[in-house]
């Protein structure tokens, strides 16, 4: 483990020097990487700026500290990069994929995304990371050559098989798609640009998705704490939070509680990055890869959870659950926001121009399936904010979702 954060790329790295290209050639640039570029372009798309004004667990008026998805991905992308260095991966691709991973969440974050699954039932359903691919290889519209970002193979495999691979060796569903079958638009797009569903991503895919864990708990504990949906005495029936809370006491007696909360959350990430790595070069060292291909055909990734923490973060996920995710409070306004989003798509189906012109463009006499289609794909990059005033635009009558946390959650008064 790389003790002073300096540089170093492993053997096993994917080097932006061979990448397989992209799907539409273009001349190199003199200043950047691949890479790099792939970053720079997914900055500044349109679907990343609207995570701003996208929820994570809380709507997007509950309160300026509680994490959004732009935050939420803010803090993947440097829990990624220091993985990527401390393991001797390529930084700028692990941060090319943590910015990506969320661009194809809704509006209202889960419950849009069930929302809209429900609607498109018919037509394929609806996937986040099956969006994503949508958004960055056709939807966004913003160079003069073609659709989409144009990112390098290296970054699709990843944004697509960060979790894993999608089918196995005899092209059969794996994982979450064996019910449901891999989405169209996977399928789709891999006809045209061969992104290997049934092999492992790089590393650097595999680094960003333990990242994404990774500041979900964190984040997600700090958040619940915060909003008083649970308390940290509560914490003490998850054995690796007690035993951090224990250390904490232990150093700083009687310290206040939003310092409390902090310091939980700090040593969450701490010891969730300390394992990967520890984790990761084990594994390494067992396969001994010369070069990132022997990774992508690994029988299993590479940079992962030990068991114990893999167990820990299994705790903390079933705690949030029940105490955060299916809070009375929480599902009352889940259910306002899942009825917003199924009015909208109704009311967009039925009458495709109430969209504007670009989006009903093309679609008189279209199937129902690329009607169906057009609507999830302008209703997914809706804000929360647009999404309530498209609502209060077409029906007479729109839910609200404020909602007050209880009044044992604490002042937000930091800077």
């Amino acid at each position: 483990m790389r003790q002073n954060g300096e540089r170093w790329r492993a053997p096993y790295a994917t080097d932006p020097g061979a990448t397989r290209g992209r799907r539409i050639p273009e001349p190199s640039s003199p200043t950047r990487s691949d890479f790099q570029r792939d970053r720079d372009r997914i900055i500044h798309s349109t679907a990343f700026r609207r995570l701003k004004h996208k929820t994570q667990v809380f709507v997007h008026h509950e309160g300026d500290h509680y994490r959004t998805r732009l935050t939420h991905t803010l803090e993947v992308s440097q829990i990624a990069r220091a993985l990527a260095r401390a393991l001797g991966l390529d930084e700028d691709l692990a941060e090319a994929l943590a910015l990506s991973h969320d661009l194809g969440h809704t509006c209202f974050g889960h419950t849009g995304e069930d929302a809209l699954h429900a609607c498109m039932a018919a037509h394929g359903g609806f996937d986040h990371n099956a969006q994503a691919l949508r958004i960055v290889t056709r939807l966004e519209r913003r160079y003069a050559g073609f659709d989409g970002l144009n990112l390098t193979w290296e970054t699709l495999e990843g944004l697509v098989k960060h979790n894993g691979p999608l089918l196995d060796a005899s092209g059969a569903p794996v994982r979450r798609y064996a019910a449901i079958g891999v989405p169209a638009a996977v399928l789709e797009y891999n006809a045209l640009h061969d992104l290997e569903l049934s092999r492992f991503a790089g590393p650097e895919a595999q680094a960003a998705a333990l990242a994404d864990d990774i500041a979900y708990d964190a984040h997600d504990l700090d958040d619940g704490l915060r909003a008083g949906l649970f308390d940290l005495d509560d914490l003490a029936t998850v054995p690796f939070l007690k035993a951090l809370l224990d250390e904490i006491e232990a150093l700083h007696p009687g310290l206040e509680a939003s310092r409390r909360i902090h310091e939980l959350a700090r040593r969450v990430i701490t010891r969730f990055v300390e394992d990967v790595i520890r984790e990761g070069e084990a594994r390494l060292a067992a396969l001994a890869p010369g070069r990132v291909a022997e990774i992508r055909g690994a029988s299993a990734p590479v940079i992962a959870f030990s068991p114990a923490i893999a167990e820990a973060d299994a705790q903390i996920k079933r705690f949030l659950y029940a105490r955060m995710y299916r809070h009375p409070g929480v599902m009352a306004v889940r259910g306002k926001a899942s009825g917003i989003v199924t009015d909208l798509f109704a009311a967009f189906r039925d009458d495709p121009t109430r969209m504007p012109a670009e989006w009903s463009e093309g679609l008189a006499g279209a199937s129902e399936a690329r009607r169906a289609r057009r609507v999830a794909d302008y209703i997914a990059g809706m804000t929360d904010t647009y999404a309530v005033l498209e609502h209060g635009r077409l029906f007479a009558r729109t839910p609200d979702l404020h909602w007050s946390p209880p009044s044992r959650g604490l002042p937000l008064t930091e800077p």
